[in-house]
């Protein structure tokens, strides 16, 4: 096995074995506590700039197939797990982890004491860092480590959205069957991809919308136009404050359409509500976060995947109100308007991996829509 090495930007060093392509990666570091779901955490938009740490031991035992992915390739900078399968065990596998990551130059570590490495940045925060295996002095490592940009103020969006509207006709996946023909669309929505999930356009077309995907970078009056019963903001990756365009042209629909929002679109309303965002130490990362509804007192188990959060006292004087809270640390999961036809969540109730606790909400915008309509 080829040595390789990752080094943080506060000195730390953890030495290890290649996986996936050979080379260099850099971003902010990361863990993930799924214990399954990596296909789908793989190519998920939004850990772009990020190097994600598995903290489950065993990663890559199923292996990869042409079925889960969430968006058209992968996106994280670097993956790290404690011990790497070289076993791909399921019917469904094309592929075994590390040449799926080789194959799309995917830069990854395995063999490193994935424990100590959680606890570091759960104590330090997630930070910047480089994995190599092709440098091995962490000198040399640190100082380019220490002169990366980071995530804050930058514009990820860019990076991962579409280049043009498409219309998405797929429905969800059943065993056997594979993807199966959605129901009649009755509702026409668009949705802003911020860097979305596949399986989030899947659920929107089972509950019977006709979708729309545009860029990110589409105006107000570019939606308007299209006439739809309600909008869509997507999950993406990074600082929400990055994409102040977005913002302003979210600001203007306020009000003049049912809007939905998970994740990165969750912070986007917040922000274009007239709130505030503010970056956690080391984000949510992972398929089993609690979180308690605070209308109904219910508690789900939910998919997570963010490194900021929405400050729901900056928002409740302009008419928001805080929906679902976070048990593990108390932050905001989710806002409605009072008035206005519009709520969001902080996590990803199309799962893709993880729980199909929250899965309701998407039915909770189509009878939103409806309502508006009528």
């Amino acid at each position: 096995m080829t040595p390789a090495i990752l080094v943080l930007r506060d000195g730390r060093v953890f030495r290890g074995g290649a996986l996936g392509a050979l080379g260099e990666a850099s971003g902010e570091v990361i863990f993930n506590t799924a214990m399954s779901g990596y296909q789908e955490i793989l190519t998920d938009p939004s850990y772009r700039g990020q190097i994600v740490m598995m903290t489950y031991p065993l990663i890559g035992n199923y292996g990869v197939n042409l079925e889960d992915v969430e968006s058209r390739r992968p996106w994280v900078n670097g993956f790290i797990v404690k011990e790497a399968s070289p076993i791909a065990s399921n019917f469904r596998a094309s592929t075994s982890l590390h040449d799926y990551l080789r194959t799309h130059g995917i830069v990854g570590l395995q063999g490193i004491d994935t424990r100590a490495l959680t606890r570091h940045l759960r104590d330090h925060g997630a930070q910047d860092g480089i994995i190599s295996s092709v440098e091995a002095d962490p000198a040399r490592l640190l100082e380019r480590a220490r002169a990366l940009p980071g995530l804050v103020g930058r514009d990820l969006v860019a990076e991962v959205t579409t280049e043009a509207p498409f219309a998405w006709q797929e429905g969800s996946w059943e065993l056997a069957r594979g993807y199966v023909p959605p129901p009649a669309p009755h509702l026409r929505v668009v949705a802003y991809d911020c860097g979305v999930k596949l399986n989030i356009l899947r659920q929107l077309r089972m509950a019977g919308c006709e979708v729309t995907v545009v860029p990110a970078a589409t105006s107000a009056a570019e939606i308007l136009e299209r006439r739809p019963d309600g909008l869509f903001l997507s999950n993406g990756p990074g600082d929400p404050e990055g994409v102040p365009y977005l913002i302003a042209s979210v600001r203007e629909l306020l009000g003049r359409l049912p809007i939905f929002g998970i994740c990165l679109g969750h912070q986007i309303l917040g922000l274009a509500g007239g709130g505030r965002t503010y970056k956690l130490p080391f984000g949510h990362h992972g398929a089993n976060h609690p979180v308690k509804d605070l209308a109904t007192g219910k508690v789900e188990i939910t998919a997570q995947n963010h490194g900021f959060a929405v400050d729901p006292d900056s928002v409740g004087a302009r008419g928001w109100e805080p929906t679902h809270v976070n048990l593990n640390d108390g932050t905001c999961e989710g806002l409605r308007h009072r008035e206005w036809p519009a709520f969001s969540v902080q996590y990803h109730p199309e799962a893709s991996p993880g729980p199909h606790d929250a899965n309701h909400l998407f039915h909770r915008f189509t009878e939103l829509m409806a309502r508006k309509g009528g």
